[in-house]
């Protein structure tokens, strides 16, 4: 790990990603990777590789988004990390966060990230409805009823959401309260208010 680290990873994401809303998922879904290396007590190596498994997941979707082997999304993006000396883990996970790919999530490296991904996003989406826009003000009761509205935020995938949780081991309601308070740690990054109303 000695030879990459988290500067490395935040320049080919800014490489390979130009709109501001995929930067600005990346970051999130770091955030809450971040969170979980230390509610699972990773060590600082560990931590870091979570963190850019969290940025990196999905450097090459702007380029390369159409789901083909080896050509889109995330087989190109996943053979540039392997020539560049990235964990054979990390990208394992980021295989494994998209079922069309094959790749099963066996280490809790890839189940994290696959439970974060679409999670992330929707939790942000609820955010953005609020009158405050705070995350601050986000419960995690609210989440899951925005979960039954399949006409809100419908490019998330609900059955993914829950499926993360599940092969996390956590409960959903918990689960989304933990993707909050890792998101809470970055709100200004994302455009939203740094601290509570």
């Amino acid at each position: 790990m000695a030879t990459k680290n988290r500067h490395d990873a935040l320049a080919l994401l800014h490489e390979y990603t130009k709109t501001e809303s995929l930067i600005k998922h990346a970051l999130a879904v770091e955030a809450a990777m971040l969170w979980y290396a230390k509610h699972f007590n990773q060590d600082q190596d560990e931590t870091l590789k979570w963190s850019m498994t969290g940025l990196l997941h999905d450097f090459d979707y702007e380029l390369y988004p159409r789901p083909v082997a080896p050509e889109g999304h995330p087989f190109k993006g996943c053979t540039l990390l392997k020539a560049q000396g990235y964990p054979e883990d990390l990208i394992e996970a980021i295989l494994g966060h998209a079922h069309y790919t094959g790749v099963p999530r066996h280490s809790l490296l890839s189940k994290t990230l696959f439970a974060v991904d679409e999670l992330s996003g929707f939790v942000v989406a609820c955010t953005l409805v609020l009158p405050t826009r705070s995350l601050y003000d986000l419960k995690s009761s609210s989440v899951r009823k925005k979960m039954k509205d399949k006409a809100f935020a419908r490019a998330c995938n609900r059955e993914d959401i829950t499926k993360g949780a599940e092969e996390l081991g956590i409960p959903l309601e918990e689960h989304i309260q933990n993707v909050i308070c890792g998101l809470c740690s970055i709100a200004s990054q994302l455009g939203l208010p740094a601290q509570k109303q």
